[in-house]
């Protein structure tokens, strides 16, 4: 159960697990509240994962690229 769980974090950008650890809540709540929202907006919050996913990579690869200037 433990490496589906981590072959999804892998592969669907880890945005639930970094808002759990910015906002000190279980990942797997935030992905329900995710799941449950998008059902009543009908998918709207999709985008927002979506954003979400895409200023998380961007913080990564300016991270990464911050880090192998200063070498």
């Amino acid at each position: 159960m433990h490496r589906l769980k981590y072959f999804f974090e892998k592969h669907a950008f880890g945005v639930c697990t970094y808002l759990g650890e910015q906002f000190g809540i279980a990942s797997s709540r935030i992905r329900l509240y995710f799941i449950y929202t998008s059902f009543i907006t009908m998918g709207s919050p999709v985008i927002i994962y979506l954003i979400l996913a895409f200023w998380i990579n961007l913080k990564k690869y300016m991270r990464l690229n911050r880090s192998l200037t200063n070498l």
